[in-house]
């Protein structure tokens, strides 16, 4: 155990962030550099060392929690870093953008504000990066199988990487023209500069991984020939469908997805673009949708110069406590001020948008809404609350329905969907196509970073038993969890 009486006598203190005044102005990490290293051991202190730690169940990769914590208090880097890479492959991934349901499953959390366990995460492996620490791991003696990986974000990655370390050639296709998924081209610099993602790739390169990038499976490249070509392969090329906002008006100029808006900013700070075609620069800026990628929205049209950014939900407002169909250590849906939150803006609950108006040349203007409640499971508008309000700039973020069908990746397989969309799969993740898994968003749906970086893990493990007939690959994420069809 690390501080007997840390709980009792270390109050919780998280990552401070930087003045909005400053930030704003920059699309540098929104928290202050070095600011955790000086608390984080007597923060990590706090950890009780449970005889349950209910924070591995919280964790859909189990990370090993009371004993890297333990480790961070006695300032062991060293092993603290050797247990974090145990369960996790990209811990400055998740440290930075992972909700943390293990927080919201700590003991602790029962009646005190739980441990930082996120901070004490993101801490330890950029020390490991300071440090010299992280070094490629290549595979001591190669298997002769090679593995294709369709995709390159969190689920695609750890997937490539537990089976290059296997011992098996594995090549990673990807269609944007550089590798990290949605992390590159999804998450804004802010929330994660995209260093963290270019020194990981390096990594893999250097175990023996290869990429392909501008290679779209299903359109550059048959997706039957790419099978026969090797002797697996795993699909982790997410849900990228984004939903759809059926309404009058949708088709005017200034409304785009979420996916549209953002990627390119994203390639501006890549040096690809000097300004975003796209932008929020003085105009009225409404986001529809109330989840993570809605507040990307807000931050990214704060740092472009918006007049004003409004945010949509069509769900009530959560509260701050959790409430009676949420309790410990489930992870209950609370009220979140995100750092772009912090920054500005209005957010609006229980509203539904009913239509958009233009002016003459078809540039959307102004946006119509009404509030809304549920009421015997159905979603009723309430008379006589209807407003309108500027709208020169319009970005959809209400999440994402399914695996992309377009490019003809999925019929030239011959893989099955499920009722929701997604690429079918056994609890193996494996589709009915014999050699084909799946993971991450491809076959779950959207979901967490966690989650895509536990199925990267455990596909992988299912693919190495294909190849080898067994496998010694650490699976966070076995058979019998029944989480795998939530």
């Amino acid at each position: 155990m690390a501080d007997p009486k840390g709980f009792l006598t270390t109050g919780r203190e998280v990552a401070r962030t930087r003045p909005v005044e400053e930030r704003v102005k920059d699309w540098n990490e929104v928290y202050v550099p070095g600011s955790l290293l000086p608390i984080i051991s007597k923060q990590a202190g706090r950890c009780m060392d449970c005889g349950i730690p209910f924070c591995h169940n919280g964790c859909p990769l189990g990370n090993l929690i009371p004993e890297w914590n333990d480790y961070a208090y006695r300032e062991d880097w060293n092993a603290a870093i050797e247990r974090l890479h145990a369960t996790n492959n990209f811990p400055e991934f998740t440290g930075r953008l992972c909700p943390a349901p293990c927080e919201s499953a700590c003991v602790l959390g029962i009646n005190q504000p739980p441990v930082t366990i996120k901070n004490v995460e993101v801490s330890i492996i950029d020390k490991a990066w300071e440090s010299g620490d992280v070094t490629p791991q290549p595979p001591e003696r190669l298997s002769g199988k090679s593995v294709a990986v369709i995709g390159s974000g969190p689920s695609g990655l750890a997937a490539a990487q537990q089976l290059t370390r296997a011992g098996h050639t594995v090549v990673v296709y990807e269609r944007a023209d550089r590798i990290g998924g949605l992390l590159r081209y999804g998450i804004p610099e802010f929330k994660m500069e995209k260093s963290h993602i270019n020194r990981r790739v390096e990594q893999m390169r250097a175990e023996g991984t290869k990429f392909r990038t501008g290679v779209e499976v299903g359109r550059d490249v048959d997706a039957a020939k790419l099978r026969r070509r090797y002797d697996a392969v795993v699909v982790a090329a997410g849900a990228t469908v984004s939903r759809d906002l059926p309404v009058p008006g949708r088709e005017l100029n200034g409304i785009h997805f979420a996916m549209e808006y953002l990627p390119l900013s994203n390639k501006v700070q890549e040096g690809d673009l000097t300004v975003s075609p796209i932008t929020a620069k003085d105009k009225h800026v409404v986001v529809i949708g109330g989840g993570d990628t809605g507040a990307d929205c807000v931050g990214t049209a704060h740092r472009q110069g918006a007049l004003s950014v409004t945010q949509l939900e069509i769900m009530p407002r959560p509260g701050e406590e959790r409430n009676e169909n949420q309790p410990w250590p489930t992870f209950p849906m609370l009220y979140k001020v995100t750092s772009a939150h912090e920054e500005g803006g209005e957010r609006l609950y229980s509203v539904s948008t009913t239509h958009f108006e233009g002016d003459e040349d078809g540039n959307v203007q102004s946006l119509h809404l009404v509030e809304v409640e549920f009421k015997d499971g159905k979603l009723n508008s309430l008379e006589g609350t209807e407003r309108v309000i500027p709208a020169q700039l319009v970005t959809l973020a209400m999440g994402f329905t399914g695996t992309d069908q377009s490019n003809g990746l999925v019929e030239q397989f011959g893989v099955e969907l499920d009722a929701r969309g997604n690429i079918a799969r056994d609890a193996d993740f494996a589709t009915n196509v014999p050699g084909v898994y799946v993971a991450g968003d491809a076959g779950r749906g959207q979901s967490l970073i966690v989650w895509a970086i536990a199925e990267g893990r455990s596909a992988a493990r299912a693919v190495d038993g294909y190849l080898t007939g067994a496998s010694e690959l650490h699976a966070p994420i076995r058979p019998t969890d029944r989480a795998l069809t939530v």
